[in-house]
C-alpha cells in the first residue's frame, strides 16, 4: 500500500468532502480516503498495483476539484 497526497483548490463547503469521499472509495485499488477540509488536502492509500497517484488526481479533478499539487 502506498499514500499520496493531493492539494486542490479551496473547498466550498463541507459537501465536498462527502463527495470525494464517496466517488474515491469506489475506485479500484483505493483503500482509504481522508479529505482535510481546512487545508484543501485528499490524502489516500491506495493498492499501486491497481491505481496510480495521476489516476486518482484526475478521478478527483474529474469531480470538480483541480488538483493543484501532488505529493
Amino acid at each position: 500500500m502506498k499514500t499520496v497526497s493531493l492539494t486542490t483548490e479551496p473547498f466550498t463547503c463541507p459537501s465536498c468532502v462527502k463527495k470525494i469521499e464517496k466517488a474515491l472509495t469506489f475506485k479500484d485499488g483505493v483503500q482509504a480516503v481522508r479529505v482535510l477540509f481546512n487545508s484543501s488536502r485528499v490524502q489516500i492509500t491506495y493498492d499501486d498495483a491497481k491505481a496510480s497517484p495521476e489516476e486518482l488526481a484526475e478521478a478527483v479533478t474529474k469531480l470538480g476539484y483541480p488538483v493543484l499539487r501532488v505529493a
